[in-house]
């Protein structure tokens, strides 16, 4: 499997195979034919009260990652998610994020999920 995640704000790369946005919201200040985003599953993404919860500093990643994984067993988000491991199966799959530090949020969880 290939799954790698960049920040959206990154120009697009040959490389980047499927172009999945993992935000709930559309990034500021980026129009969408400039993004070349190819899939939008919102269902993906953290709930908005689980968002809040953890940027307004409540809680610790370990407990945020726990609270979205139980979110993401819930049935769409798995289906989409199986969906995403299977592309992941057959090329690459770049997870896209606003995030300054996507190595502490929920698109470094879903790169460990869809890796293992």
């Amino acid at each position: 499997m290939s799954v790698r995640v960049r920040r959206i704000y990154e120009p697009p790369e040959p490389d980047d195979g499927l172009r999945v946005l993992v935000d709930r919201l559309w990034p500021r200040g980026l129009a969408k034919d400039e993004a070349r985003v190819d899939e939008w599953p919102k269902e993906l993404t953290p709930s908005s009260e689980l968002r809040t919860w953890y940027h307004g500093g409540e809680g610790s990643y370990e407990e945020f990652r726990r609270r979205y994984e139980a979110e993401l067993a819930a049935p769409e988000a798995a289906a989409l998610l199986d969906g995403l491991r299977k592309s992941a199966a057959e090329g690459q799959v770049t997870l896209l994020t606003a995030s300054k530090r996507p190595d502490s949020g929920h698109a470094h969880v879903l790169e460990e999920l869809l890796s293992d």
